[in-house]
């Protein structure tokens, strides 16, 4: 097969987007990078299958029409940080083969490479053992092929194989997929749209020259349906800028001129995973921000905005881990807590608790999410940890339309919920099992600390915006400008006589370090106190502190 017209491109790319779609759930599942948000293959699924769509519409006979046509098509349908590079590698492709009727052998590796090099430009800080990496290496293939064969179907499958060579060697290039035990969801979504081309240009003849090997069809059966997603084995707070943000700007020339190097050194201070494109016309931007709004009114200067959308990507990897919860072996007594922070969820599981809910302050579950959480257990009778006051009605909401008996803790704090979970006893009527863990609330002391959001007056304590407040039992009682000394000042409020243990739990936004210095501060003046430390991961809350 000396060349590929314009027939063989439309079926190339019909099967390409029709591979991508079926494939779309399994490319989600091992979605973790560069966050766990769990859409690349839905992403670059509407990307590729916008691109098709645009193909379908064009007819013309000559290639460099149809690869303008897919170009602009998935440019405009790009979505997330793998659709925007995925029609970043077909838009050198298209570069390389603007005017031409037919492509050869040659021709078609140029194309690959040249979309690479374009995808490069595009991301400002490129990782290796991504989909960057996989399309790299795959044209790479394909170039070798090209310098030892005239025929387009041999480059095309070297193509595929250099791809799927890459691929498995991603988790020997990023840490986190090792982690995890997956290969690159960007880098498996482009291999199947590699396979769908090489398909739609073998026609029939496709399985006589590509077989799937042992691997990969193992890699293929392991999906979500079959284990837990690889999203579902990260933190939460590990996103550090929470909105996937995008917007696509229709150029207008007399607004500010717009100059993309510019354009992208400004959006790359509002967030990180940035792509910013333009073809001339439009320009296209995907970004991780903790400020969308921002992002926006930027856009405007240049032009009118046209598509525009905002995920919340901690939502997002939280309904991840609650599908997985769902999914978990039904057991006999479900103890639920409420609870956010990996490590948080570690501690309750670790004393007991067989079933979270994501969700604590600032993400109050509904009585809906907690009738799921109990359903979806499968138990015969259940007990809810609410740990914040404002889920404790929630929880006694769902508790009187629940099929099942279930109890309520009255916890308020996470503190509260692990002491409670002290007097649970499995053997134990449901109702002992309350009155023993409600009891148990009264021994412990909880601490919070956390950033002012405003200045304000509370119990007779001056709070100002962006100090670190204290708040006991949920009262209010320290403020001060520096994480260690608000810290140790509440802990001091906190203590008594009776005072045995302290328990500092550390989040997102605080580390062991400081939780040391903490203790450190505190034992020069306490040296009957005996200290732990957790890494809690919670958002919002720096420090949780119990005091028993």
């Amino acid at each position: 097969m000396k060349q590929i017209d314009s027939q063989q491109f439309r079926n190339m790319v019909r099967l390409a987007a029709n591979r991508m779609q079926k494939n779309a759930e399994y490319v989600n599942s091992l979605n973790v990078f560069p966050v766990p948000d769990g859409d690349t293959g839905t992403n670059m699924n509407l990307t590729m299958e916008s691109g098709a769509k645009a193909v379908n519409e064009n007819d013309s006979e000559a290639i460099g029409d149809l690869t303008t046509a897919l170009s602009k098509g998935m440019l405009l349908g790009a979505r997330g940080n793998s659709g925007v590079i995925t029609s970043q590698l077909f838009r050198g492709f298209y570069k390389a083969t603007e005017g031409k009727k037919t492509l050869n052998a040659q021709e078609l590796a140029n194309a690959f490479a040249n979309g690479v090099a374009t995808a490069y430009k595009a991301v400002m800080k490129p990782v290796e053992g991504t989909i960057l990496t996989v399309a790299r290496v795959a044209s790479e293939y394909g170039n070798d092929a090209a310098s030892e064969t005239d025929d387009v179907s041999e480059v095309m499958t070297a193509i595929v194989n250099g791809a799927k060579v890459s691929l498995k060697k991603t988790p020997e290039q990023l840490p986190v997929l090792k982690q995890v035990g997956v290969v690159d969801s960007g880098g498996q979504g482009l291999l199947f749209i590699y396979e769908g081309f090489l398909e739609g240009l073998m026609g029939d003849k496709f399985t006589d020259v590509y077989q799937p090997d042992e691997i990969e069809m193992d890699q293929m059966l392991s999906s979500a349906h079959t284990q837990s997603s690889a999203a579902s084995q990260l933190a939460t707070q590990d996103i550090a800028n929470g909105y996937c943000t995008e917007m696509m700007v229709k150029l207008d020339g007399s607004k500010e001129n717009f100059d993309l190097d510019n354009f992208r050194a400004y959006l790359s201070e509002l967030g990180d995973s940035l792509l910013a494109v333009s073809d001339g016309e439009v320009a296209k931007v995907h970004v991780h921000t903790e400020h969308p709004g921002l992002v926006f009114s930027y856009g405007q200067k240049f032009g009118e905005l046209g598509k525009i959308k905002i995920d919340n990507m901690r939502i997002q990897h939280e309904t991840i881990v609650d599908h997985d919860e769902a999914n978990q072996e039904a057991v006999d007594f479900a103890v639920i807590a409420v609870a956010s922070g990996n490590g948080v969820r570690q501690l309750f599981e670790s004393i007991g608790v067989n079933r979270i809910i994501s969700g604590g302050q600032t993400m109050n579950p509904s009585t809906a999410d907690i009738l799921e959480t109990i359903k979806n257990s499968g138990a015969k009778k259940a007990i809810i940890l609410p740990n914040n006051g404002n889920i404790i009605m929630a929880a006694k909401q769902a508790a009187e339309v629940s099929d099942i008996p279930v109890g309520i803790v009255p916890s308020k704090t996470i503190s509260q919920g692990l002491t409670a979970m002290l007097a649970f006893d499995e053997d134990a009527e449901l109702s002992d099992n309350v009155a023993a863990m409600t009891e148990e609330l009264a021994n412990v002391v909880s601490g919070e600390i956390t950033k002012a959001n405003r200045d304000t007056e509370i119990n007779d304590v001056e709070v100002h915006k962006d100090d670190y407040i204290g708040m006991i039992d949920g009262d209010l009682k320290v403020d001060d400008p520096d994480l260690i000394n608000a810290t140790s000042w509440m802990i001091e409020e906190m203590l008594d006589e009776d005072s045995e243990i302290v328990t500092l739990i550390f989040g997102a936004n605080s580390s062991e370090e400081q939780a040391k210095e903490v203790v450190a501060k505190l034992e020069e003046k306490h040296d009957d106190l005996e200290f732990e430390i957790h890494d809690g991961g919670q958002p919002v809350y720096d420090f949780l502190v119990s005091v028993e």
